[in-house]
C-alpha cells in the first residue's frame, strides 16, 4: 500500500507541475469536488497508461538470435522439451545429457537446428563440467551465455527412518551440489553477458511430506538462488525458481520402487517399526498420486521461457493449479500446528497411526 500511496504521489506532483505550467492552479481545481474529479482521473489514466506500457515492455522478450543457453538434464522431462523450444526460438542450445548417446540425446540432435550442442554432463563430476565450461566458452556465438537452466534432477520418496545417510548425500550430490557445481563454473559467462539464472525447485521446497530427501535438497537449493540473486542483481543477472507441483507423468524424475525393495532395505529394529502392510500400502499410495499428476510439461516450460525471455522475470514461477496456488501462497504464512494438520488429517495418517508395531 505505501508503493501505491508513493506512486499516486508522485503521479499527483507530475499532474500539479503541469497544470502550473499550463498556468492553473492545483490548489483551486481540486477545491471542487469536480476538479478532484478531474485530478482523480487523469491519475488513473496515468497509472494505466504505465501498466499497460510496462506489460508492452514486459512482453517485447529477449531475442534468441546469437544468445546462448546451456541447460542440464537435457536426457528427458523439462530439460529435453526445454531444449527443443529454445532452439526454435533461435537461441544456441547446450544440452547437457547424462548419456549422450542415449535416445534423448539423440532425439535431439536428429530432430533440431544446427544451433543445438549435445554435451556430456554429469553434474555430480567436477570434471565433466569442467570439459562443458570448455566446450561452451569455445563455441560460444556473438551474444555469448545468456543463461544457465539449472534443471538436473533426481527424486524419490520415503519416510525419514527409512533413508540412510547415502541417499540423503546422494540426493543432495545432485540436486543441491550439482546445481552449486554448475552455477560457480559458469556464472563468469552468465555475468558477462549480464543474463539469467535459472533452478528448478519443487512445490516439496517447502511442503515436506514423506519426501524428507528430495525436500532438504530443493529448499537449501532455493536458499542457494535467493542468496545469488541477492549478489547477482549488482551485476544485471536475474536469478528465478521455477516450482512445479505434481508433474510426475510428464518427466521421467519418478523413481518406480516396489515396497519389497523398501522393506528388504530396512534393519530389523525398523521392520518392528513399520510393518510389511503399512510399507506396501504406503508406497502404493505415494506412487499412485504421483502418477495423477499433470501430464502436460508445458506449464513448466512456459514458465522456463517467460523466465529467460521476459524484460522482468520472475523471481519465483508457482505452477500449480488455481486453487492449490490459494493454498501454496498462504502455507508459509500459515501456524505450524495447521501446515502439520495437512498431514495428521490425511487419510494415509490414520492408517499409519493404526498400522505401527503391528504384526
Amino acid at each position: 500500500m505505501d508503493a501505491v500511496a508513493d506512486t499516486f504521489a508522485m503521479m499527483g506532483s507530475i499532474i500539479g507541475n503541469l497544470l502550473n505550467i499550463v498556468g492553473m492552479d492545483t490548489a483551486a481545481l481540486t477545491s471542487f469536488p469536480f476538479g478532484r474529479i478531474i485530478v482523480s482521473s487523469v491519475c488513473a489514466i496515468f497509472l494505466l497508461a504505465i501498466m499497460l506500457l510496462s506489460r508492452r515492455r514486459r512482453n517485447q522478450g529477449v531475442i534468441g538470435a546469437g544468445r546462448a543457453v546451456l541447460i542440464t538434464g537435457c536426457d528427458s522431462g523439462f530439460g529435453h522439451h526445454l531444449a527443443r523450444g529454445l532452439d526454435a526460438r533461435g537461441f544456441v542450445v547446450f544440452a547437457g545429457c547424462l548419456f549422450p548417446n542415449g535416445d534423448g540425446a539423440q532425439t535431439l540432435h536428429r530432430e533440431s537446428s544446427i544451433n543445438m550442442n549435445i554435451l556430456k554432463l554429469d553434474v555430480t563430476k567436477n570434471e565433466d563440467v569442467t570439459q562443458a565450461r570448455t566446450v561452451v566458452q569455445s563455441n560460444l556465438p556473438e551474444k555469448g551465455l545468456w543463461a544457465v537452466v539449472n534443471n538436473a534432477g533426481i527424486s524419490d520418496w520415503s519416510e525419514t527412518e527409512w533413508n540412510t545417510v547415502d541417499d540423503y548425500r546422494n540426493m543432495a550430490e545432485v540436486n543441491l551440489f550439482g546445481s552449486i557445481r554448475t552455477s560457480i563454473a559458469f556464472l563468469p559467462l552468465v555475468r558477462a553477458s549480464k543474463g539469467r539464472m535459472v533452478y528448478v525447485s519443487s512445490i516439496f521446497a517447502f511442503n515436506c511430506l514423506t519426501m524428507g530427501a528430495y525436500s532438504m535438497s530443493k529448499r537449501g537449493l532455493e536458499a542457494f538462488a535467493d542468496c545469488l540473486r541477492v549478489e547477482m542483481a549488482g551485476f544485471g543477472v536475474k536469478v528465478s525458481i521455477i516450482q512445479p507441483g505434481n508433474f510426475g507423468p510428464a518427466t521421467n524424475i519418478l523413481r518406480r520402487r516396489t515396497g519389497t525393495e523398501i522393506w528388504e532395505k530396512l534393519d530389523e529394529e525398523h521392520q518392528q517399526m513399520f510393518n510389511r502392510q503399512y510399507v506396501d500400502l504406503a508406497n502404493d499410495y505415494h506412487m499412485s498420486t504421483c502418477m495423477a499428476g499433470n501430464q502436460d510439461s508445458s506449464l513448466v516450460i512456459d514458465a522456463m521461457v517467460d523466465a529467460l525471455t521476459a524484460d522482468r522475470p520472475k523471481r519465483r514461477y508457482l505452477l500449480v493449479s488455481k486453487l492449490d496456488m490459494l493454498f501454496f501462497y498462504a502455507f508459509p504464512y500459515l501456524p505450524t500446528c495447521v501446515t502439520d494438520a495437512v498431514f495428521y488429517l490425511s487419510p494415509m495418517y490414520n492408517k499409519r497411526k493404526a498400522m505401527l508395531y503391528s504384526k
